[in-house]
């Protein structure tokens, strides 16, 4: 099979990092606007929540689905449908005027989050191996930057032009991207065997839009409550049926035979609870921020100054994607995740024991990303140094979703935590001292967790390297390659 045509490096880097960046600040812009849009379009807080709620149900779907189908249809065209999905999400949402468009816009914006695994894959085909490390770190750090900028971005816009102009942008930005994919990134010739696994990828959605439901409004449902009990029920069963029904099908769509190999399992774990940690620090430092100072440790700042604020952990992000990936080069993968997550740890631990400032909350802020992108930069490249080319995409999708599921477990969490230790102001509740050291507690052990996974994450002499395929130890069976999958003899062949 001939080689995909060889686009300049820089360029097609730029690109698939301004789509990772676009996909982060979607997910943000919004933030803001949740106190006022009741108002703007005449519903309650708990439906105007679902704005949110909804881009991270489809975002979840859909970034297994459309990896797994980049890794069998092309990776660029799914790149492509991707974002011309969450463009015209963001359009629909421009124009639509009220709440109903406003949703399924919303809804729609989710397929972006897929673009950040399937850009990595597409770095992976197309990048040599000594720019390698460097596009995966600059790219994974997108989730980050993006996150820090789009609160303050959201609020210049919303302030400016109203609160339609975050959904024109996004659709500017997504048009732009997509003539920019068309001229800089060349489809990838490694293609994945067999047909789309429909009924798995069915079952897979039911367990997750149950299991994040359940993670994003058990707080509000009540986490005892019927709802709450049926979805996680349902969830479960689902589950039950989906993992069978992987193993008979000759071109599932998740390999779970593949998933359980040491260094994808344990590094998706470890990723599990890196997504906690980083989440959790963004919401820790927004209630810092803005709450009255009667609380102990509020700094009572107004909302752009609190945006501009978390603007340096985004920057710092930007600024050691580059070390990233020269640590990635020089260590490996491994060592670079555990870095990651010393520094993570040990600035959570530190925010504990210090007294509260403004100075100690951002800088503790920004040593936080730091790690972040450190750790962020690592996981793909763990990945991708233990599974074949063909299901770079696949696996590196899963391991975005288990991020995404850190994220909200830490939402989660941290609901729960502030809910329960709370303190009063002028007769509003908000979390007290006690209930702002067990967030930070939670960053602790959550790194400290992630930590003693990535301890036995096996690897071959310095590191995982990417570029390669991965090569078994003499007497270990190789990585399972599309033949090999081919071969593999099962009852079902799947929908």
């Amino acid at each position: 099979m001939s080689s995909a045509p060889r686009m300049p490096v820089r360029l097609t880097t730029g690109v698939l990092t301004l789509c990772g960046m676009i996909v982060s600040l979607q997910q943000t812009l919004v933030i803001p606007l949740l106190p006022d849009l009741p108002r703007i379009l005449g519903v309650s807080a708990d439906d105007a929540s679902w704005l949110v709620t909804a881009t991270l149900l489809t975002g979840a779907v859909a970034t297994p689905i459309v990896a797994r189908m980049a890794d069998m249809y092309g990776k660029r065209r799914m790149l492509l449908v991707s974002l011309a999905v969450m463009t015209a999400g963001s359009l629909i949402a421009a124009v639509g005027g009220g709440f109903l468009p406003l949703l399924v816009g919303r809804a729609m914006q989710g397929f972006g989050t897929a673009l950040i695994p399937v850009g990595i894959s597409i770095m992976r085909d197309q990048l040599p191996r000594e720019r390698l490390a460097g596009g995966i770190a600059l790219m994974s750090a997108t989730l980050g930057i993006g996150g820090a900028l789009g609160l303050p971005l959201s609020g210049v816009l919303y302030g400016a032009f109203g609160w339609t102009s975050l959904f024109w942008s996004t659709a500017a930005v997504g048009a732009v991207l997509t003539v920019l994919i068309r001229l800089a990134v060349a489809e990838s010739p490694q293609r994945s065997p067999g047909r789309f696994d429909v009924l798995g990828a069915l079952v897979l959605s039911v367990v997750l839009v149950g299991l994040l439901l359940v993670l994003s409004k058990g707080a509000a449902w009540g986490w005892g409550g019927p709802r709450v009990l049926v979805l996680t029920g349902v969830s479960l069963l689902f589950l039950a049926l989906w993992i069978p029904l992987q193993l008979r099908t000759r071109a599932p769509m998740v390999d779970l035979r593949t998933a359980v190999l040491p260094p994808v399992l344990l590094t998706n774990v470890a990723s599990y609870f890196t997504g906690f940690a980083m989440f959790l620090n963004g919401l820790v430092l927004t209630q810092e921020l803005q709450v009255p100072a009667e609380t102990g440790y509020g700094l009572a700042l107004p909302v752009v100054t609190a945006g501009l604020l978390m603007v340096p952990s985004g920057l710092m992000m930007l600024v050691f994607s580059p070390v990233a990936g020269r640590m990635l080069d020089r260590w490996g993968g491994k060592p670079t995740l555990l870095f990651g997550l010393a520094v993570m740890g040990l600035t959570y631990l530190g925010r504990v024991l210090a007294p509260g400032s403004l100075a100690n909350a951002v800088l503790g802020s920004t040593l936080v990303s730091v790690g972040t992108a450190v750790s962020f930069a690592a996981m793909p490249v763990l990945i991708m140094g233990a599974v074949p080319r063909d299901a770079t995409a696949s696996a590196n999708g899963i391991n975005s979703l288990v991020r995404s599921l850190g994220t909200s477990s830490a939402s989660a969490v941290l609901a729960l935590l502030f809910a329960s230790l709370t303190v009063t102001v002028d007769g509003v509740p908000y979390p007290s001292g006690a209930g702002m050291d067990a967030a930070l507690w939670a960053g602790v052990a959550a790194c400290a967790a992630g930590t003693v996974v990535g301890l036995f994450i096996p690897v071959r002499g310095r590191g995982a390297d990417p570029g390669r395929e991965p090569a078994a130890e003499p007497g270990e069976a190789p990585a399972p390659g599309p033949a090999d999958r081919d071969r593999r003899p099962r009852e079902s062949t799947g929908t």
